[in-house]
């Protein structure tokens, strides 16, 4: 305001512009109004940009509406006519299928046409697109995280609601109601790390196995930093509460080691333990990887390019890699003096006793001593050519007592060195060491010249691990699970190569088979004058029990001791040791090498034609169960057995009853049925032991099922002689806790059998 005769009211002309933006940058947001239109007003607007259908479906999106009402109003603007003038009707660019969800219910004339909806109304002289309201509608939103919708579920929950008037209001089914609510037995601590993408749903799943939050959080702390987080595995260790003293990891560490560390050893003082058992299974795997890396440190300073580290080596690691041939190291002269004093009352020792059936106790005892003396001292260090060793590796791990394993000396095809073909052409260019094309061979570095260990941990594949069958069971016998299938059949291809390694007639028939189909079947060859060659396979499913069961062993010990007597250092010397093996070990030898060759693996089918086909693995498992007769191959006898670890807590409950029936009967098959899976399985693995079942898989055909209920021992076959009621009570022995929890029919049934 200005005064007349007085300087109240001027402004300076820069101090007007200063309030000019204040009062620019104060203006107030006026927001959309908003009012209640009759549904019969709406029409849908051809700006919206939802064109393909997403989410929910709008007839649940209708049963939502009906049953909570409208949670968001519409955002409608009016429609003009070609004049610009107001027509009365009002377009829906954002909302379009809430208004579709309204009509539905309109149609079902569960809601008036007049009934009022309320709507956002954007004003007709708006600068704003209707294309730009739609856009930002959809965009703007945010999608509910996992974690969030579980604390909502939980709150419903606490709140009175059940599991299933849950699953009723938000479409979906009680399982998954079930299956979030389930997330409430993580470690709260987890669930922050879940909920800002530290880890998987799949993960944090996995973690519901083991209702102990401090358990959880030492399995996570070990694997959140390791290549190894898979699901599968993180169930193992939490599933895995303890670990006896024998077992080769903590045999490895040593008790002291794995006390100092913080471990618990809990020990039974009325009876024998074995040492006890350690409760810190996460801690015990911390402390073996530590081990082992400190001596693949220790190693790496003897030169080798690569040193992988694993607690545990698939059954065929070395497949693929040349191994390196090295001389002992010479006995120094203490050595040798002491080896000579244990060699000459050895065979003083043997020479006084030849004359007797048998030796003395204290005798047999004395030289078991002296032989295991110079062992030690027979056993020495290999010595390796040292350009060798910069492109060769190491591979470390346990053995089955829980001894540091370091294999030496292993060459990979990508290491080979190249053929020296121009090196006088390079010294004429006065490049030492380079070819034509300016490449510089491996084995050509400067002498001194190495790179550093490369050590690394893991290096089987994350995938190869075993996977865990889906506890949802409707009761119905469903397909094996490929996995599982596949690392079953990898079990009968180590015991059918263990089989013809020592049948020399049948591995000779084999052979002859495929000579005849290479010959007569095959379009031709070319490269050799025999194109007959043995192609060890690689299983690349197969379970951990696989390289330490007996038929490996076998394997492996014909393996060792063919190659300590074969001369493979040259061929001509080879062909002289060949040539002058009598009849029936070239025989063997040939059975031998035959075997490493049989493929009796079920694979994967790839339907469009790179690949196994589905009519080449049927002939190849006709073939192999061909041979497995021909052999007499016994799965039982080979030493395979259902346990929870690779079979019975990898299938549906109903394949477990079933394996429950085939072997004991449908009675004690009845008096398992109300367990949960876990005590299912492991309640049928007691019950399995020794009965000689063998899933369908791992059977022989000619020993198939003949409608009965029980095994014979040796094969797996089912016997025709029907088990009796008191047969069952006489063989079942359920334990106290679990016959506590059978209904009362069932313990009914057990009194009147």
């Amino acid at each position: 305001m200005r005064v007349a005769g007085s300087e109240i009211g001027r402004v300076a002309p820069g101090a007007r512009r200063g309030e000019d933006l204040m009062a620019q940058a104060a203006q107030k947001i006026t927001l959309s109004s908003s009012q209640d239109i009759p549904f019969d007003k709406l029409v849908l607007s051809q700006s919206n940009v939802r064109r393909i259908k997403a989410g929910v479906s709008v007839e649940e999106l209708a049963e939502d509406i009906a049953r909570r009402g409208l949670l968001q109003g519409l955002s409608v603007r009016p429609v003009l006519d070609a004049d610009g003038v107001e027509t009365g009707k009002f377009e829906i660019p954002a909302g379009g299928r809430r208004f579709q969800a309204l009509a539905l219910l309109v149609k079902q004339k569960r809601l008036a046409k007049t009934a009022p909806v309320p709507c956002v109304l954007r004003d007709v002289t708006s600068d704003i697109l209707a294309e730009d309201d739609s856009l930002a509608e959809n965009m703007q939103r945010v999608a509910l995280h996992p974690l969030d919708q579980f604390r909502a579920f939980a709150a419903l929950r606490d709140k009175g609601q059940g599991e299933e008037a849950i699953a009723a209001a938000f479409f979906v089914t009680p399982q998954i109601v079930k299956q979030r609510l389930k997330l409430a037995s993580v470690a709260p601590a987890l669930l922050e790390v879940y909920a800002e993408d530290g880890m998987t749903l799949e993960q944090l799943m996995a973690f519901t196995v083991n209702p102990d939050h401090g358990r959880q959080a030492q399995v996570w702390d070990v694997v959140k930093n390791s290549w190894n987080k898979e699901p599968y595995s993180i169930r193992r260790m939490l599933t895995e509460t303890s670990v006896r003293a024998s077992d080769r990891r903590a045999v490895f560490v040593g008790l002291d080691v794995y006390e100092a560390a913080g471990g618990v050893v809990l020990r039974d003082l009325f009876q024998g333990d074995d040492g006890g058992w350690l409760e810190d299974p996460a801690l015990l795997d911390r402390l073996v990887a530590d081990k082992l890396q400190a001596e693949a440190q220790a190693i790496a300073g003897e030169g080798w390019k690569w040193i992988e580290v694993s607690t545990d080596l698939p059954y065929g690691y070395s497949h693929g890699l040349r191994r390196l041939v090295g001389d002992p190291s010479p006995l120094s002269a203490d050595e040798a003096a002491e080896h000579a004093k244990l060699l000459a009352e050895y065979r003083a020792l043997e020479e006084e006793y030849s004359g007797q059936d048998e030796y003395p106790e204290e005798i047999d005892t004395r030289l078991g001593e002296l032989e295991a003396a110079m062992e030690a001292l027979e056993q020495r260090p290999l010595i390796f050519d040292a350009a060798e060793v910069g492109r060769a590796g190491v591979f470390v791990t346990l053995d089955r007592d829980g001894n540091l394993a370091a294999h030496r000396g292993y060459v990979r095809p990508e290491d080979e060195p190249r053929e020296e073909t121009v090196a006088n052409f390079g010294e004429e260019l006065g490049v030492e060491g380079q070819g034509v094309d300016g490449s510089v061979s491996a084995y050509q570095l400067p002498s001194g010249t190495s790179a550093a260990t490369v050590i690394t941990s893991g290096g089987q594949p994350a995938s190869s691990g075993i996977c865990i069958a889906d506890d949802e069971d409707d009761g119905a016998l469903k397909p094996l699970p490929e996995r599982l299938v596949m690392e079953l059949t990898a079990h009968r291809t180590l015991a059918l190569r263990e089989a013809i390694g020592r049948s020399p007639d049948v591995a000779l028939t084999l052979l002859l088979m495929k000579l005849v189909n290479d010959t007569f079947r095959s379009s031709g060859a070319s490269g050799s004058c025999l194109e007959a060659s043995v192609r060890t396979v690689y299983m690349s499913a197969q379970a951990p029990d696989l390289k330490d069961s007996p038929v490996a062993k076998a394997v492996d010990d014909r393996h060792a001791a063919w190659e300590a007597d074969l001369p493979l250092g040259d061929d001509a010397v080879l062909w002289d040791y060949l040539s002058a093996l009598d009849q029936a070990s070239r025989l063997a030898l040939l059975a031998h090498c035959l075997s490493f060759g049989l493929n009796a693996l079920h694979e994967k089918v790839n339907p469009y034609g790179a690949g196994m086909s589905a009519s080449g693995l049927a002939r190849r498992m006709a073939q192999s169960e061909i041979v497995a007769q021909a052999v007499d191959l016994d799965m039982v006898a080979a030493g395979w057995e259902p346990t929870a670890d690779n079979y019975l807590n990898r299938v549906p409950k109903a394949r477990i009853l079933e394996a429950v029936r085939e072997a004991k009967g449908e009675g004690t098959a009845q008096l398992l049925d109300h367990l949960k899976k876990g005590e299912m399985a492991t309640e049928a693995e007691r019950l399995l032991k020794g009965s000689g079942w063998l899933p369908e898989v791992l059977r022989r055909s000619d020993l198939a099922a003949l409608d009965s209920v029980t095994i014979v021992e040796g094969q797996g076959a089912l016997s025709e002689e029907p088990v009796s009621a008191a047969d069952i009570d006489a063989e079942i022995d359920l334990p106290a806790f679990l016959m506590a929890d059978l209904p009362v029919e069932s313990t009914a049934m057990m009194a009147a059998e």
